[in-house]
C-alpha cells in the first residue's frame, strides 16, 4: 500500500512523494520532488515540477475528481522502487557507517528509545528517505500510530526541557516562516508552531514529526469548489487536527469542518478555540459542506489562524 510520505520512484530517473493513500483509478497520487542528472539527484520546486513535466512528461500531470484539484500522478506498473519510511529508518539504524545528517537521527533516535518510545512505529521521510541529504538537510520523522505520535511529542517537549534537544531559535523560525509562505505573519506563525512541539534542534539540526494514519478508511467523497471564504468559529473537535489532512470540527451551522491539505496547518487549533479561516468551500451533490485550506501547495490567500483560545 503507497502512503502519505512515502517516495516512489520511476525508470526515467524520477522521484515523486506520495500525497494520499492507496491509488485512484490505477494510479498513485504524488507530487515530483526529485530529478536525476548526470551529477546527482535535482530537487525541484512546484513550479520547476509542473514546467518539467509538462514539457517532458505530461502523463504524469493528472486532475484528481475526488480531491477537485490538479497534481501528479504515477500509474502503479511505471513505478519501479517504492521507497517506504519505516524500511529506510531501520537501514539507517542498522548502518555502521553514516554521514553526520543519518548521525544525527541516529542520535535522536536513541533519546526517543531510551524515552520509551516505540522505534518500530516511526520513519524517516524527505531528502534522508532516497539518500539524497545534504549538509544542511532537516530531519524529517513520521509516526505511524496516533498515540504513538502525541507521545513522541511529549517527550520532545521532556528532553527540550532537560536540554538534551533545543528549541529553534529567532533564526530558525524565520527561515521555517520564509520557507512556508504562509499568509500569516511572522509572529502568528511562531506562536501557533511553538506550542505544537512537533519541531526541536538535535546537534543544531532541525527536524520535524509529523502523522500518518496507515488505516484504511470510508471511501473517498467527491467535492467540487465553490469560491473563497473567509469566516470565524468555535473548534469543538480537534481529535484529526494532526492527521493528513488535518480536519478540524467546527460549530459553523453550515460549514461544519474545516480541512487543510497545508502542513503549516497542521495541529493549528485546538478544541474550544475560536479560529478565523480563509479558504474555498467544497460541496458535495448531496450538499454537504466543507471549507478547504491548502487547495494548491502554496495556498495564497488561506490560513486558519486562532484569535481566541
Amino acid at each position: 500500500m503507497y502512503c502519505s510520505k512515502d517516495f516512489i520512484e520511476t525508470n526515467e530517473g524520477l522521484i515523486f512523494a506520495v500525497v494520499a493513500q492507496g491509488s485512484e483509478n490505477g494510479k498513485v497520487l504524488c507530487f515530483l520532488r526529485y530529478i536525476k542528472r548526470d551529477f546527482g539527484w535535482v530537487k525541484v520546486s512546484t513550479e520547476q515540477a509542473n514546467a518539467f513535466l509538462e514539457q517532458n512528461y505530461p502523463d504524469y500531470l493528472h486532475y484528481s475528481s475526488v480531491l477537485d484539484a490538479y497534481l501528479h500522478a504515477v500509474v502503479i506498473e511505471k513505478i519501479v522502487k517504492h521507497h517506504r519510511p519505516k524500511q529506510r529508518l531501520q537501514e539507517i539504524l542498522m548502518k555502521k557507517q553514516s554521514d553526520i545528517i543519518e548521525d544525527d537521527l541516529f542520535q535522536l533516535c536513541v533519546l526517543l528509545q531510551k524515552a520509551g518510545l516505540d522505534l518500530s512505529e516511526i520513519g524517516v521521510t524527505g531528502s534522508l528517505l532516497v539518500g539524497v541529504q545534504k549538509k544542511g538537510s532537516d530531519i524529517d520523522l513520521i509516526c505511524y500510530q496516533r498515540h504513538v505520535f502525541h507521545q513522541c511529542r511529549f517527550i520532545i517537549r521532556d528532553l527540550i526541557q532537560q536540554d538534551k534537544l533545543q528549541e529553534l531559535n529567532d533564526n530558525d523560525w524565520r527561515e521555517s516562516y520564509q520557507r512556508r509562505s504562509c499568509d500569516l505573519s511572522l509572529m502568528e506563525y511562531v506562536w501557533h508552531e511553538k506550542r505544537k512541539t512537533n519541531k526541536a534542534i538535535i546537534n543544531g539540526r532541525k527536524f520535524d514529526l509529523n502523522f500518518v494514519d496507515n488505516l484504511l478508511h470510508t471511501p473517498a467523497i467527491n467535492y467540487q469548489k465553490c469560491g473563497a471564504i473567509t469566516l470565524q468559529c468555535i473548534i469543538t473537535d480537534d481529535i484529526h487536527a494532526f492527521d493528513y489532512p488535518a480536519e478540524f470540527k467546527t460549530d459553523h451551522e453550515c460549514y461544519g469542518t474545516i480541512v487543510s491539505f497545508s502542513a503549516t496547518y497542521t495541529g493549528q487549533a485546538t478544541k474550544g478555540e475560536t479560529v478565523e479561516v480563509s479558504g474555498l468551500v467544497e460541496q458535495t451533490k448531496e450538499g454537504l459542506k466543507r471549507i478547504v485550506v491548502g487547495s494548491s501547495r502554496e495556498a495564497p490567500g488561506e490560513y486558519i489562524k486562532v484569535i481566541r483560545a
